[in-house]
């Protein structure tokens, strides 16, 4: 059950950062970076597939890494008791 939470709220968590990155990448690649090329495009849906990854991964191990910690710690606790 545990693995089925930490892989839930990977999947969630990293959805949630795939959003938010797409939008702070299309807010700064329309009003910075308007001749940033990357994937054939450029300007703000450039920057906006570039946020979308980033902030996947990043969102995605932050969300792997929040229930983890929450289970040693309650692993610890059981044990000590």
């Amino acid at each position: 059950m545990k693995y089925v939470i930490i892989f839930l709220s990977t999947v969630v968590i990293g959805f949630i950062g795939m959003v938010i990155g797409t939008m702070i990448g299309m807010d700064i690649g329309g009003n910075y970076f308007v001749n940033f090329t990357m994937f054939g495009v450029r300007g703000y849906e450039a920057t906006g597939q570039l946020g979308m990854i980033i902030g996947g991964v990043l969102f995605g191990f932050i969300g792997f890494l929040i229930p983890t910690m929450i289970f040693r710690a309650k692993a610890k606790r059981s044990k000590v008791t």
